[in-house]
């Protein structure tokens, strides 16, 4: 199998049969094997109805469906899980994404040996209500994570098949997947630019909630993917940061009253000045955060996965 083409959706019944009768033309069109995988995240309307009548009609549709909503990145870990292309190509059910641009992904990532192709909707449909937190959204991404794309949250996007088999997709971290990437080792990012179209059917899924959330989850991905095999060096580093400069607060306290006192100078207590109780936060927390760090290090070297390693070739 060629390519593999995952599709996740929610509540879109208007636009199936129209995306798959445009993505079996652009594939018939070249002398490319492949297959739609629909996975259905809880729709309440008829789109599983829609997707069992396309996948009778044509062998090359399957589908998935989830007795509730789940969200994008259940959706889409089940459609990985399930795709046997040797590439996999995700794109959304709102036709918003064209499959016109599933062979141009696909030569990008096989000739030039790219482990991912993220799209970049470079001229948007959208109002500003929407584009310009994303821009804010992205320019964050980029500076925090180091991967240069520009949309990060674009649908289209087209993968190797080790690099799929290879991630784990949870939560709202389908907007991460190259970071994934990244961490697991695959560090040949590239970036492409798509068109983007007018939504044509049904209602856009987009809340201000998934601009607050995505920064929640941006800084839970840098953190976990940085630290989730060594949480001492996270919670230890910090902690014993602040169990020093809470003492060192405490110790000038102490000394610069005892020299004032051998002096015979006016001095305050110790105890009653506020810097003293900042200091003591900082301590107590610096301890806590210390231990945090040392119960998260047991937790993890007793872990099933604690000698989880990717290999790449083997001998």
């Amino acid at each position: 199998m060629d390519i593999s083409i995952v599709v996740p959706l929610f509540n879109e019944e208007e636009s199936l049969p129209e995306l798959t009768a445009w993505i079996a033309r652009v594939m018939q069109e070249r002398p490319y094997s492949f297959e739609i995988i629909f996975v259905d995240d809880g729709s309440q309307d008829g789109s599983w109805s829609v997707i069992s009548s396309l996948a009778a009609a044509h062998g090359y549709v399957h589908g998935i469906r989830f007795r509730r909503n789940y969200g994008k990145s259940a959706a889409l870990f089940c459609g990985f899980e399930a795709a046997t292309g040797d590439v996999v190509i995700t794109m959304d059910a709102d036709l918003q994404d064209s499959p016109d641009e599933i062979p141009a992904l696909y030569r990008k990532l096989t000739e030039e040996n790219y482990d991912l192709i993220s799209g970049w909707k470079k001229k948007r449909y959208d109002p500003l209500s929407k584009t310009v937190p994303s821009k804010l959204f992205n320019a964050t991404a980029r500076l925090v994570t180091g991967i240069r794309l520009h949309d990060f949250n674009c649908g289209l996007k087209a993968y190797k098949k080790n690099v799929v088999k290879s991630i784990e997709v949870y939560g709202e971290m389908h907007r991460y997947i190259p970071v994934l990437a990244a961490q697991a080792g695959f560090h040949r990012i590239g970036e492409q630019v798509v068109e983007h179209r007018a939504r044509k059917y049904g209602t856009t899924k987009f809340g201000l909630s998934r601009f607050i959330n995505g920064f929640l989850d941006l800084m839970s991905v840098v953190v976990v993917g940085k630290f989730g095999k060594k949480p001492m060096h996270f919670f230890g580093v910090v902690g014993t940061l602040m169990f020093l400069a809470g003492g060192a607060i405490a110790l000038w306290l102490i000394i610069a009253k005892l020299m004032a006192q051998s002096q015979g100078d006016e001095f305050r207590a110790v105890t009653d000045q506020p810097l003293f109780y900042l200091a003591l936060v900082a301590l107590i927390i610096g301890v806590q955060l210390f231990l945090s760090g040392f119960i998260a290090e047991l937790v993890s070297r007793s872990g099933d996965d604690r000698n989880h390693y990717l290999i790449d070739e083997q001998f």
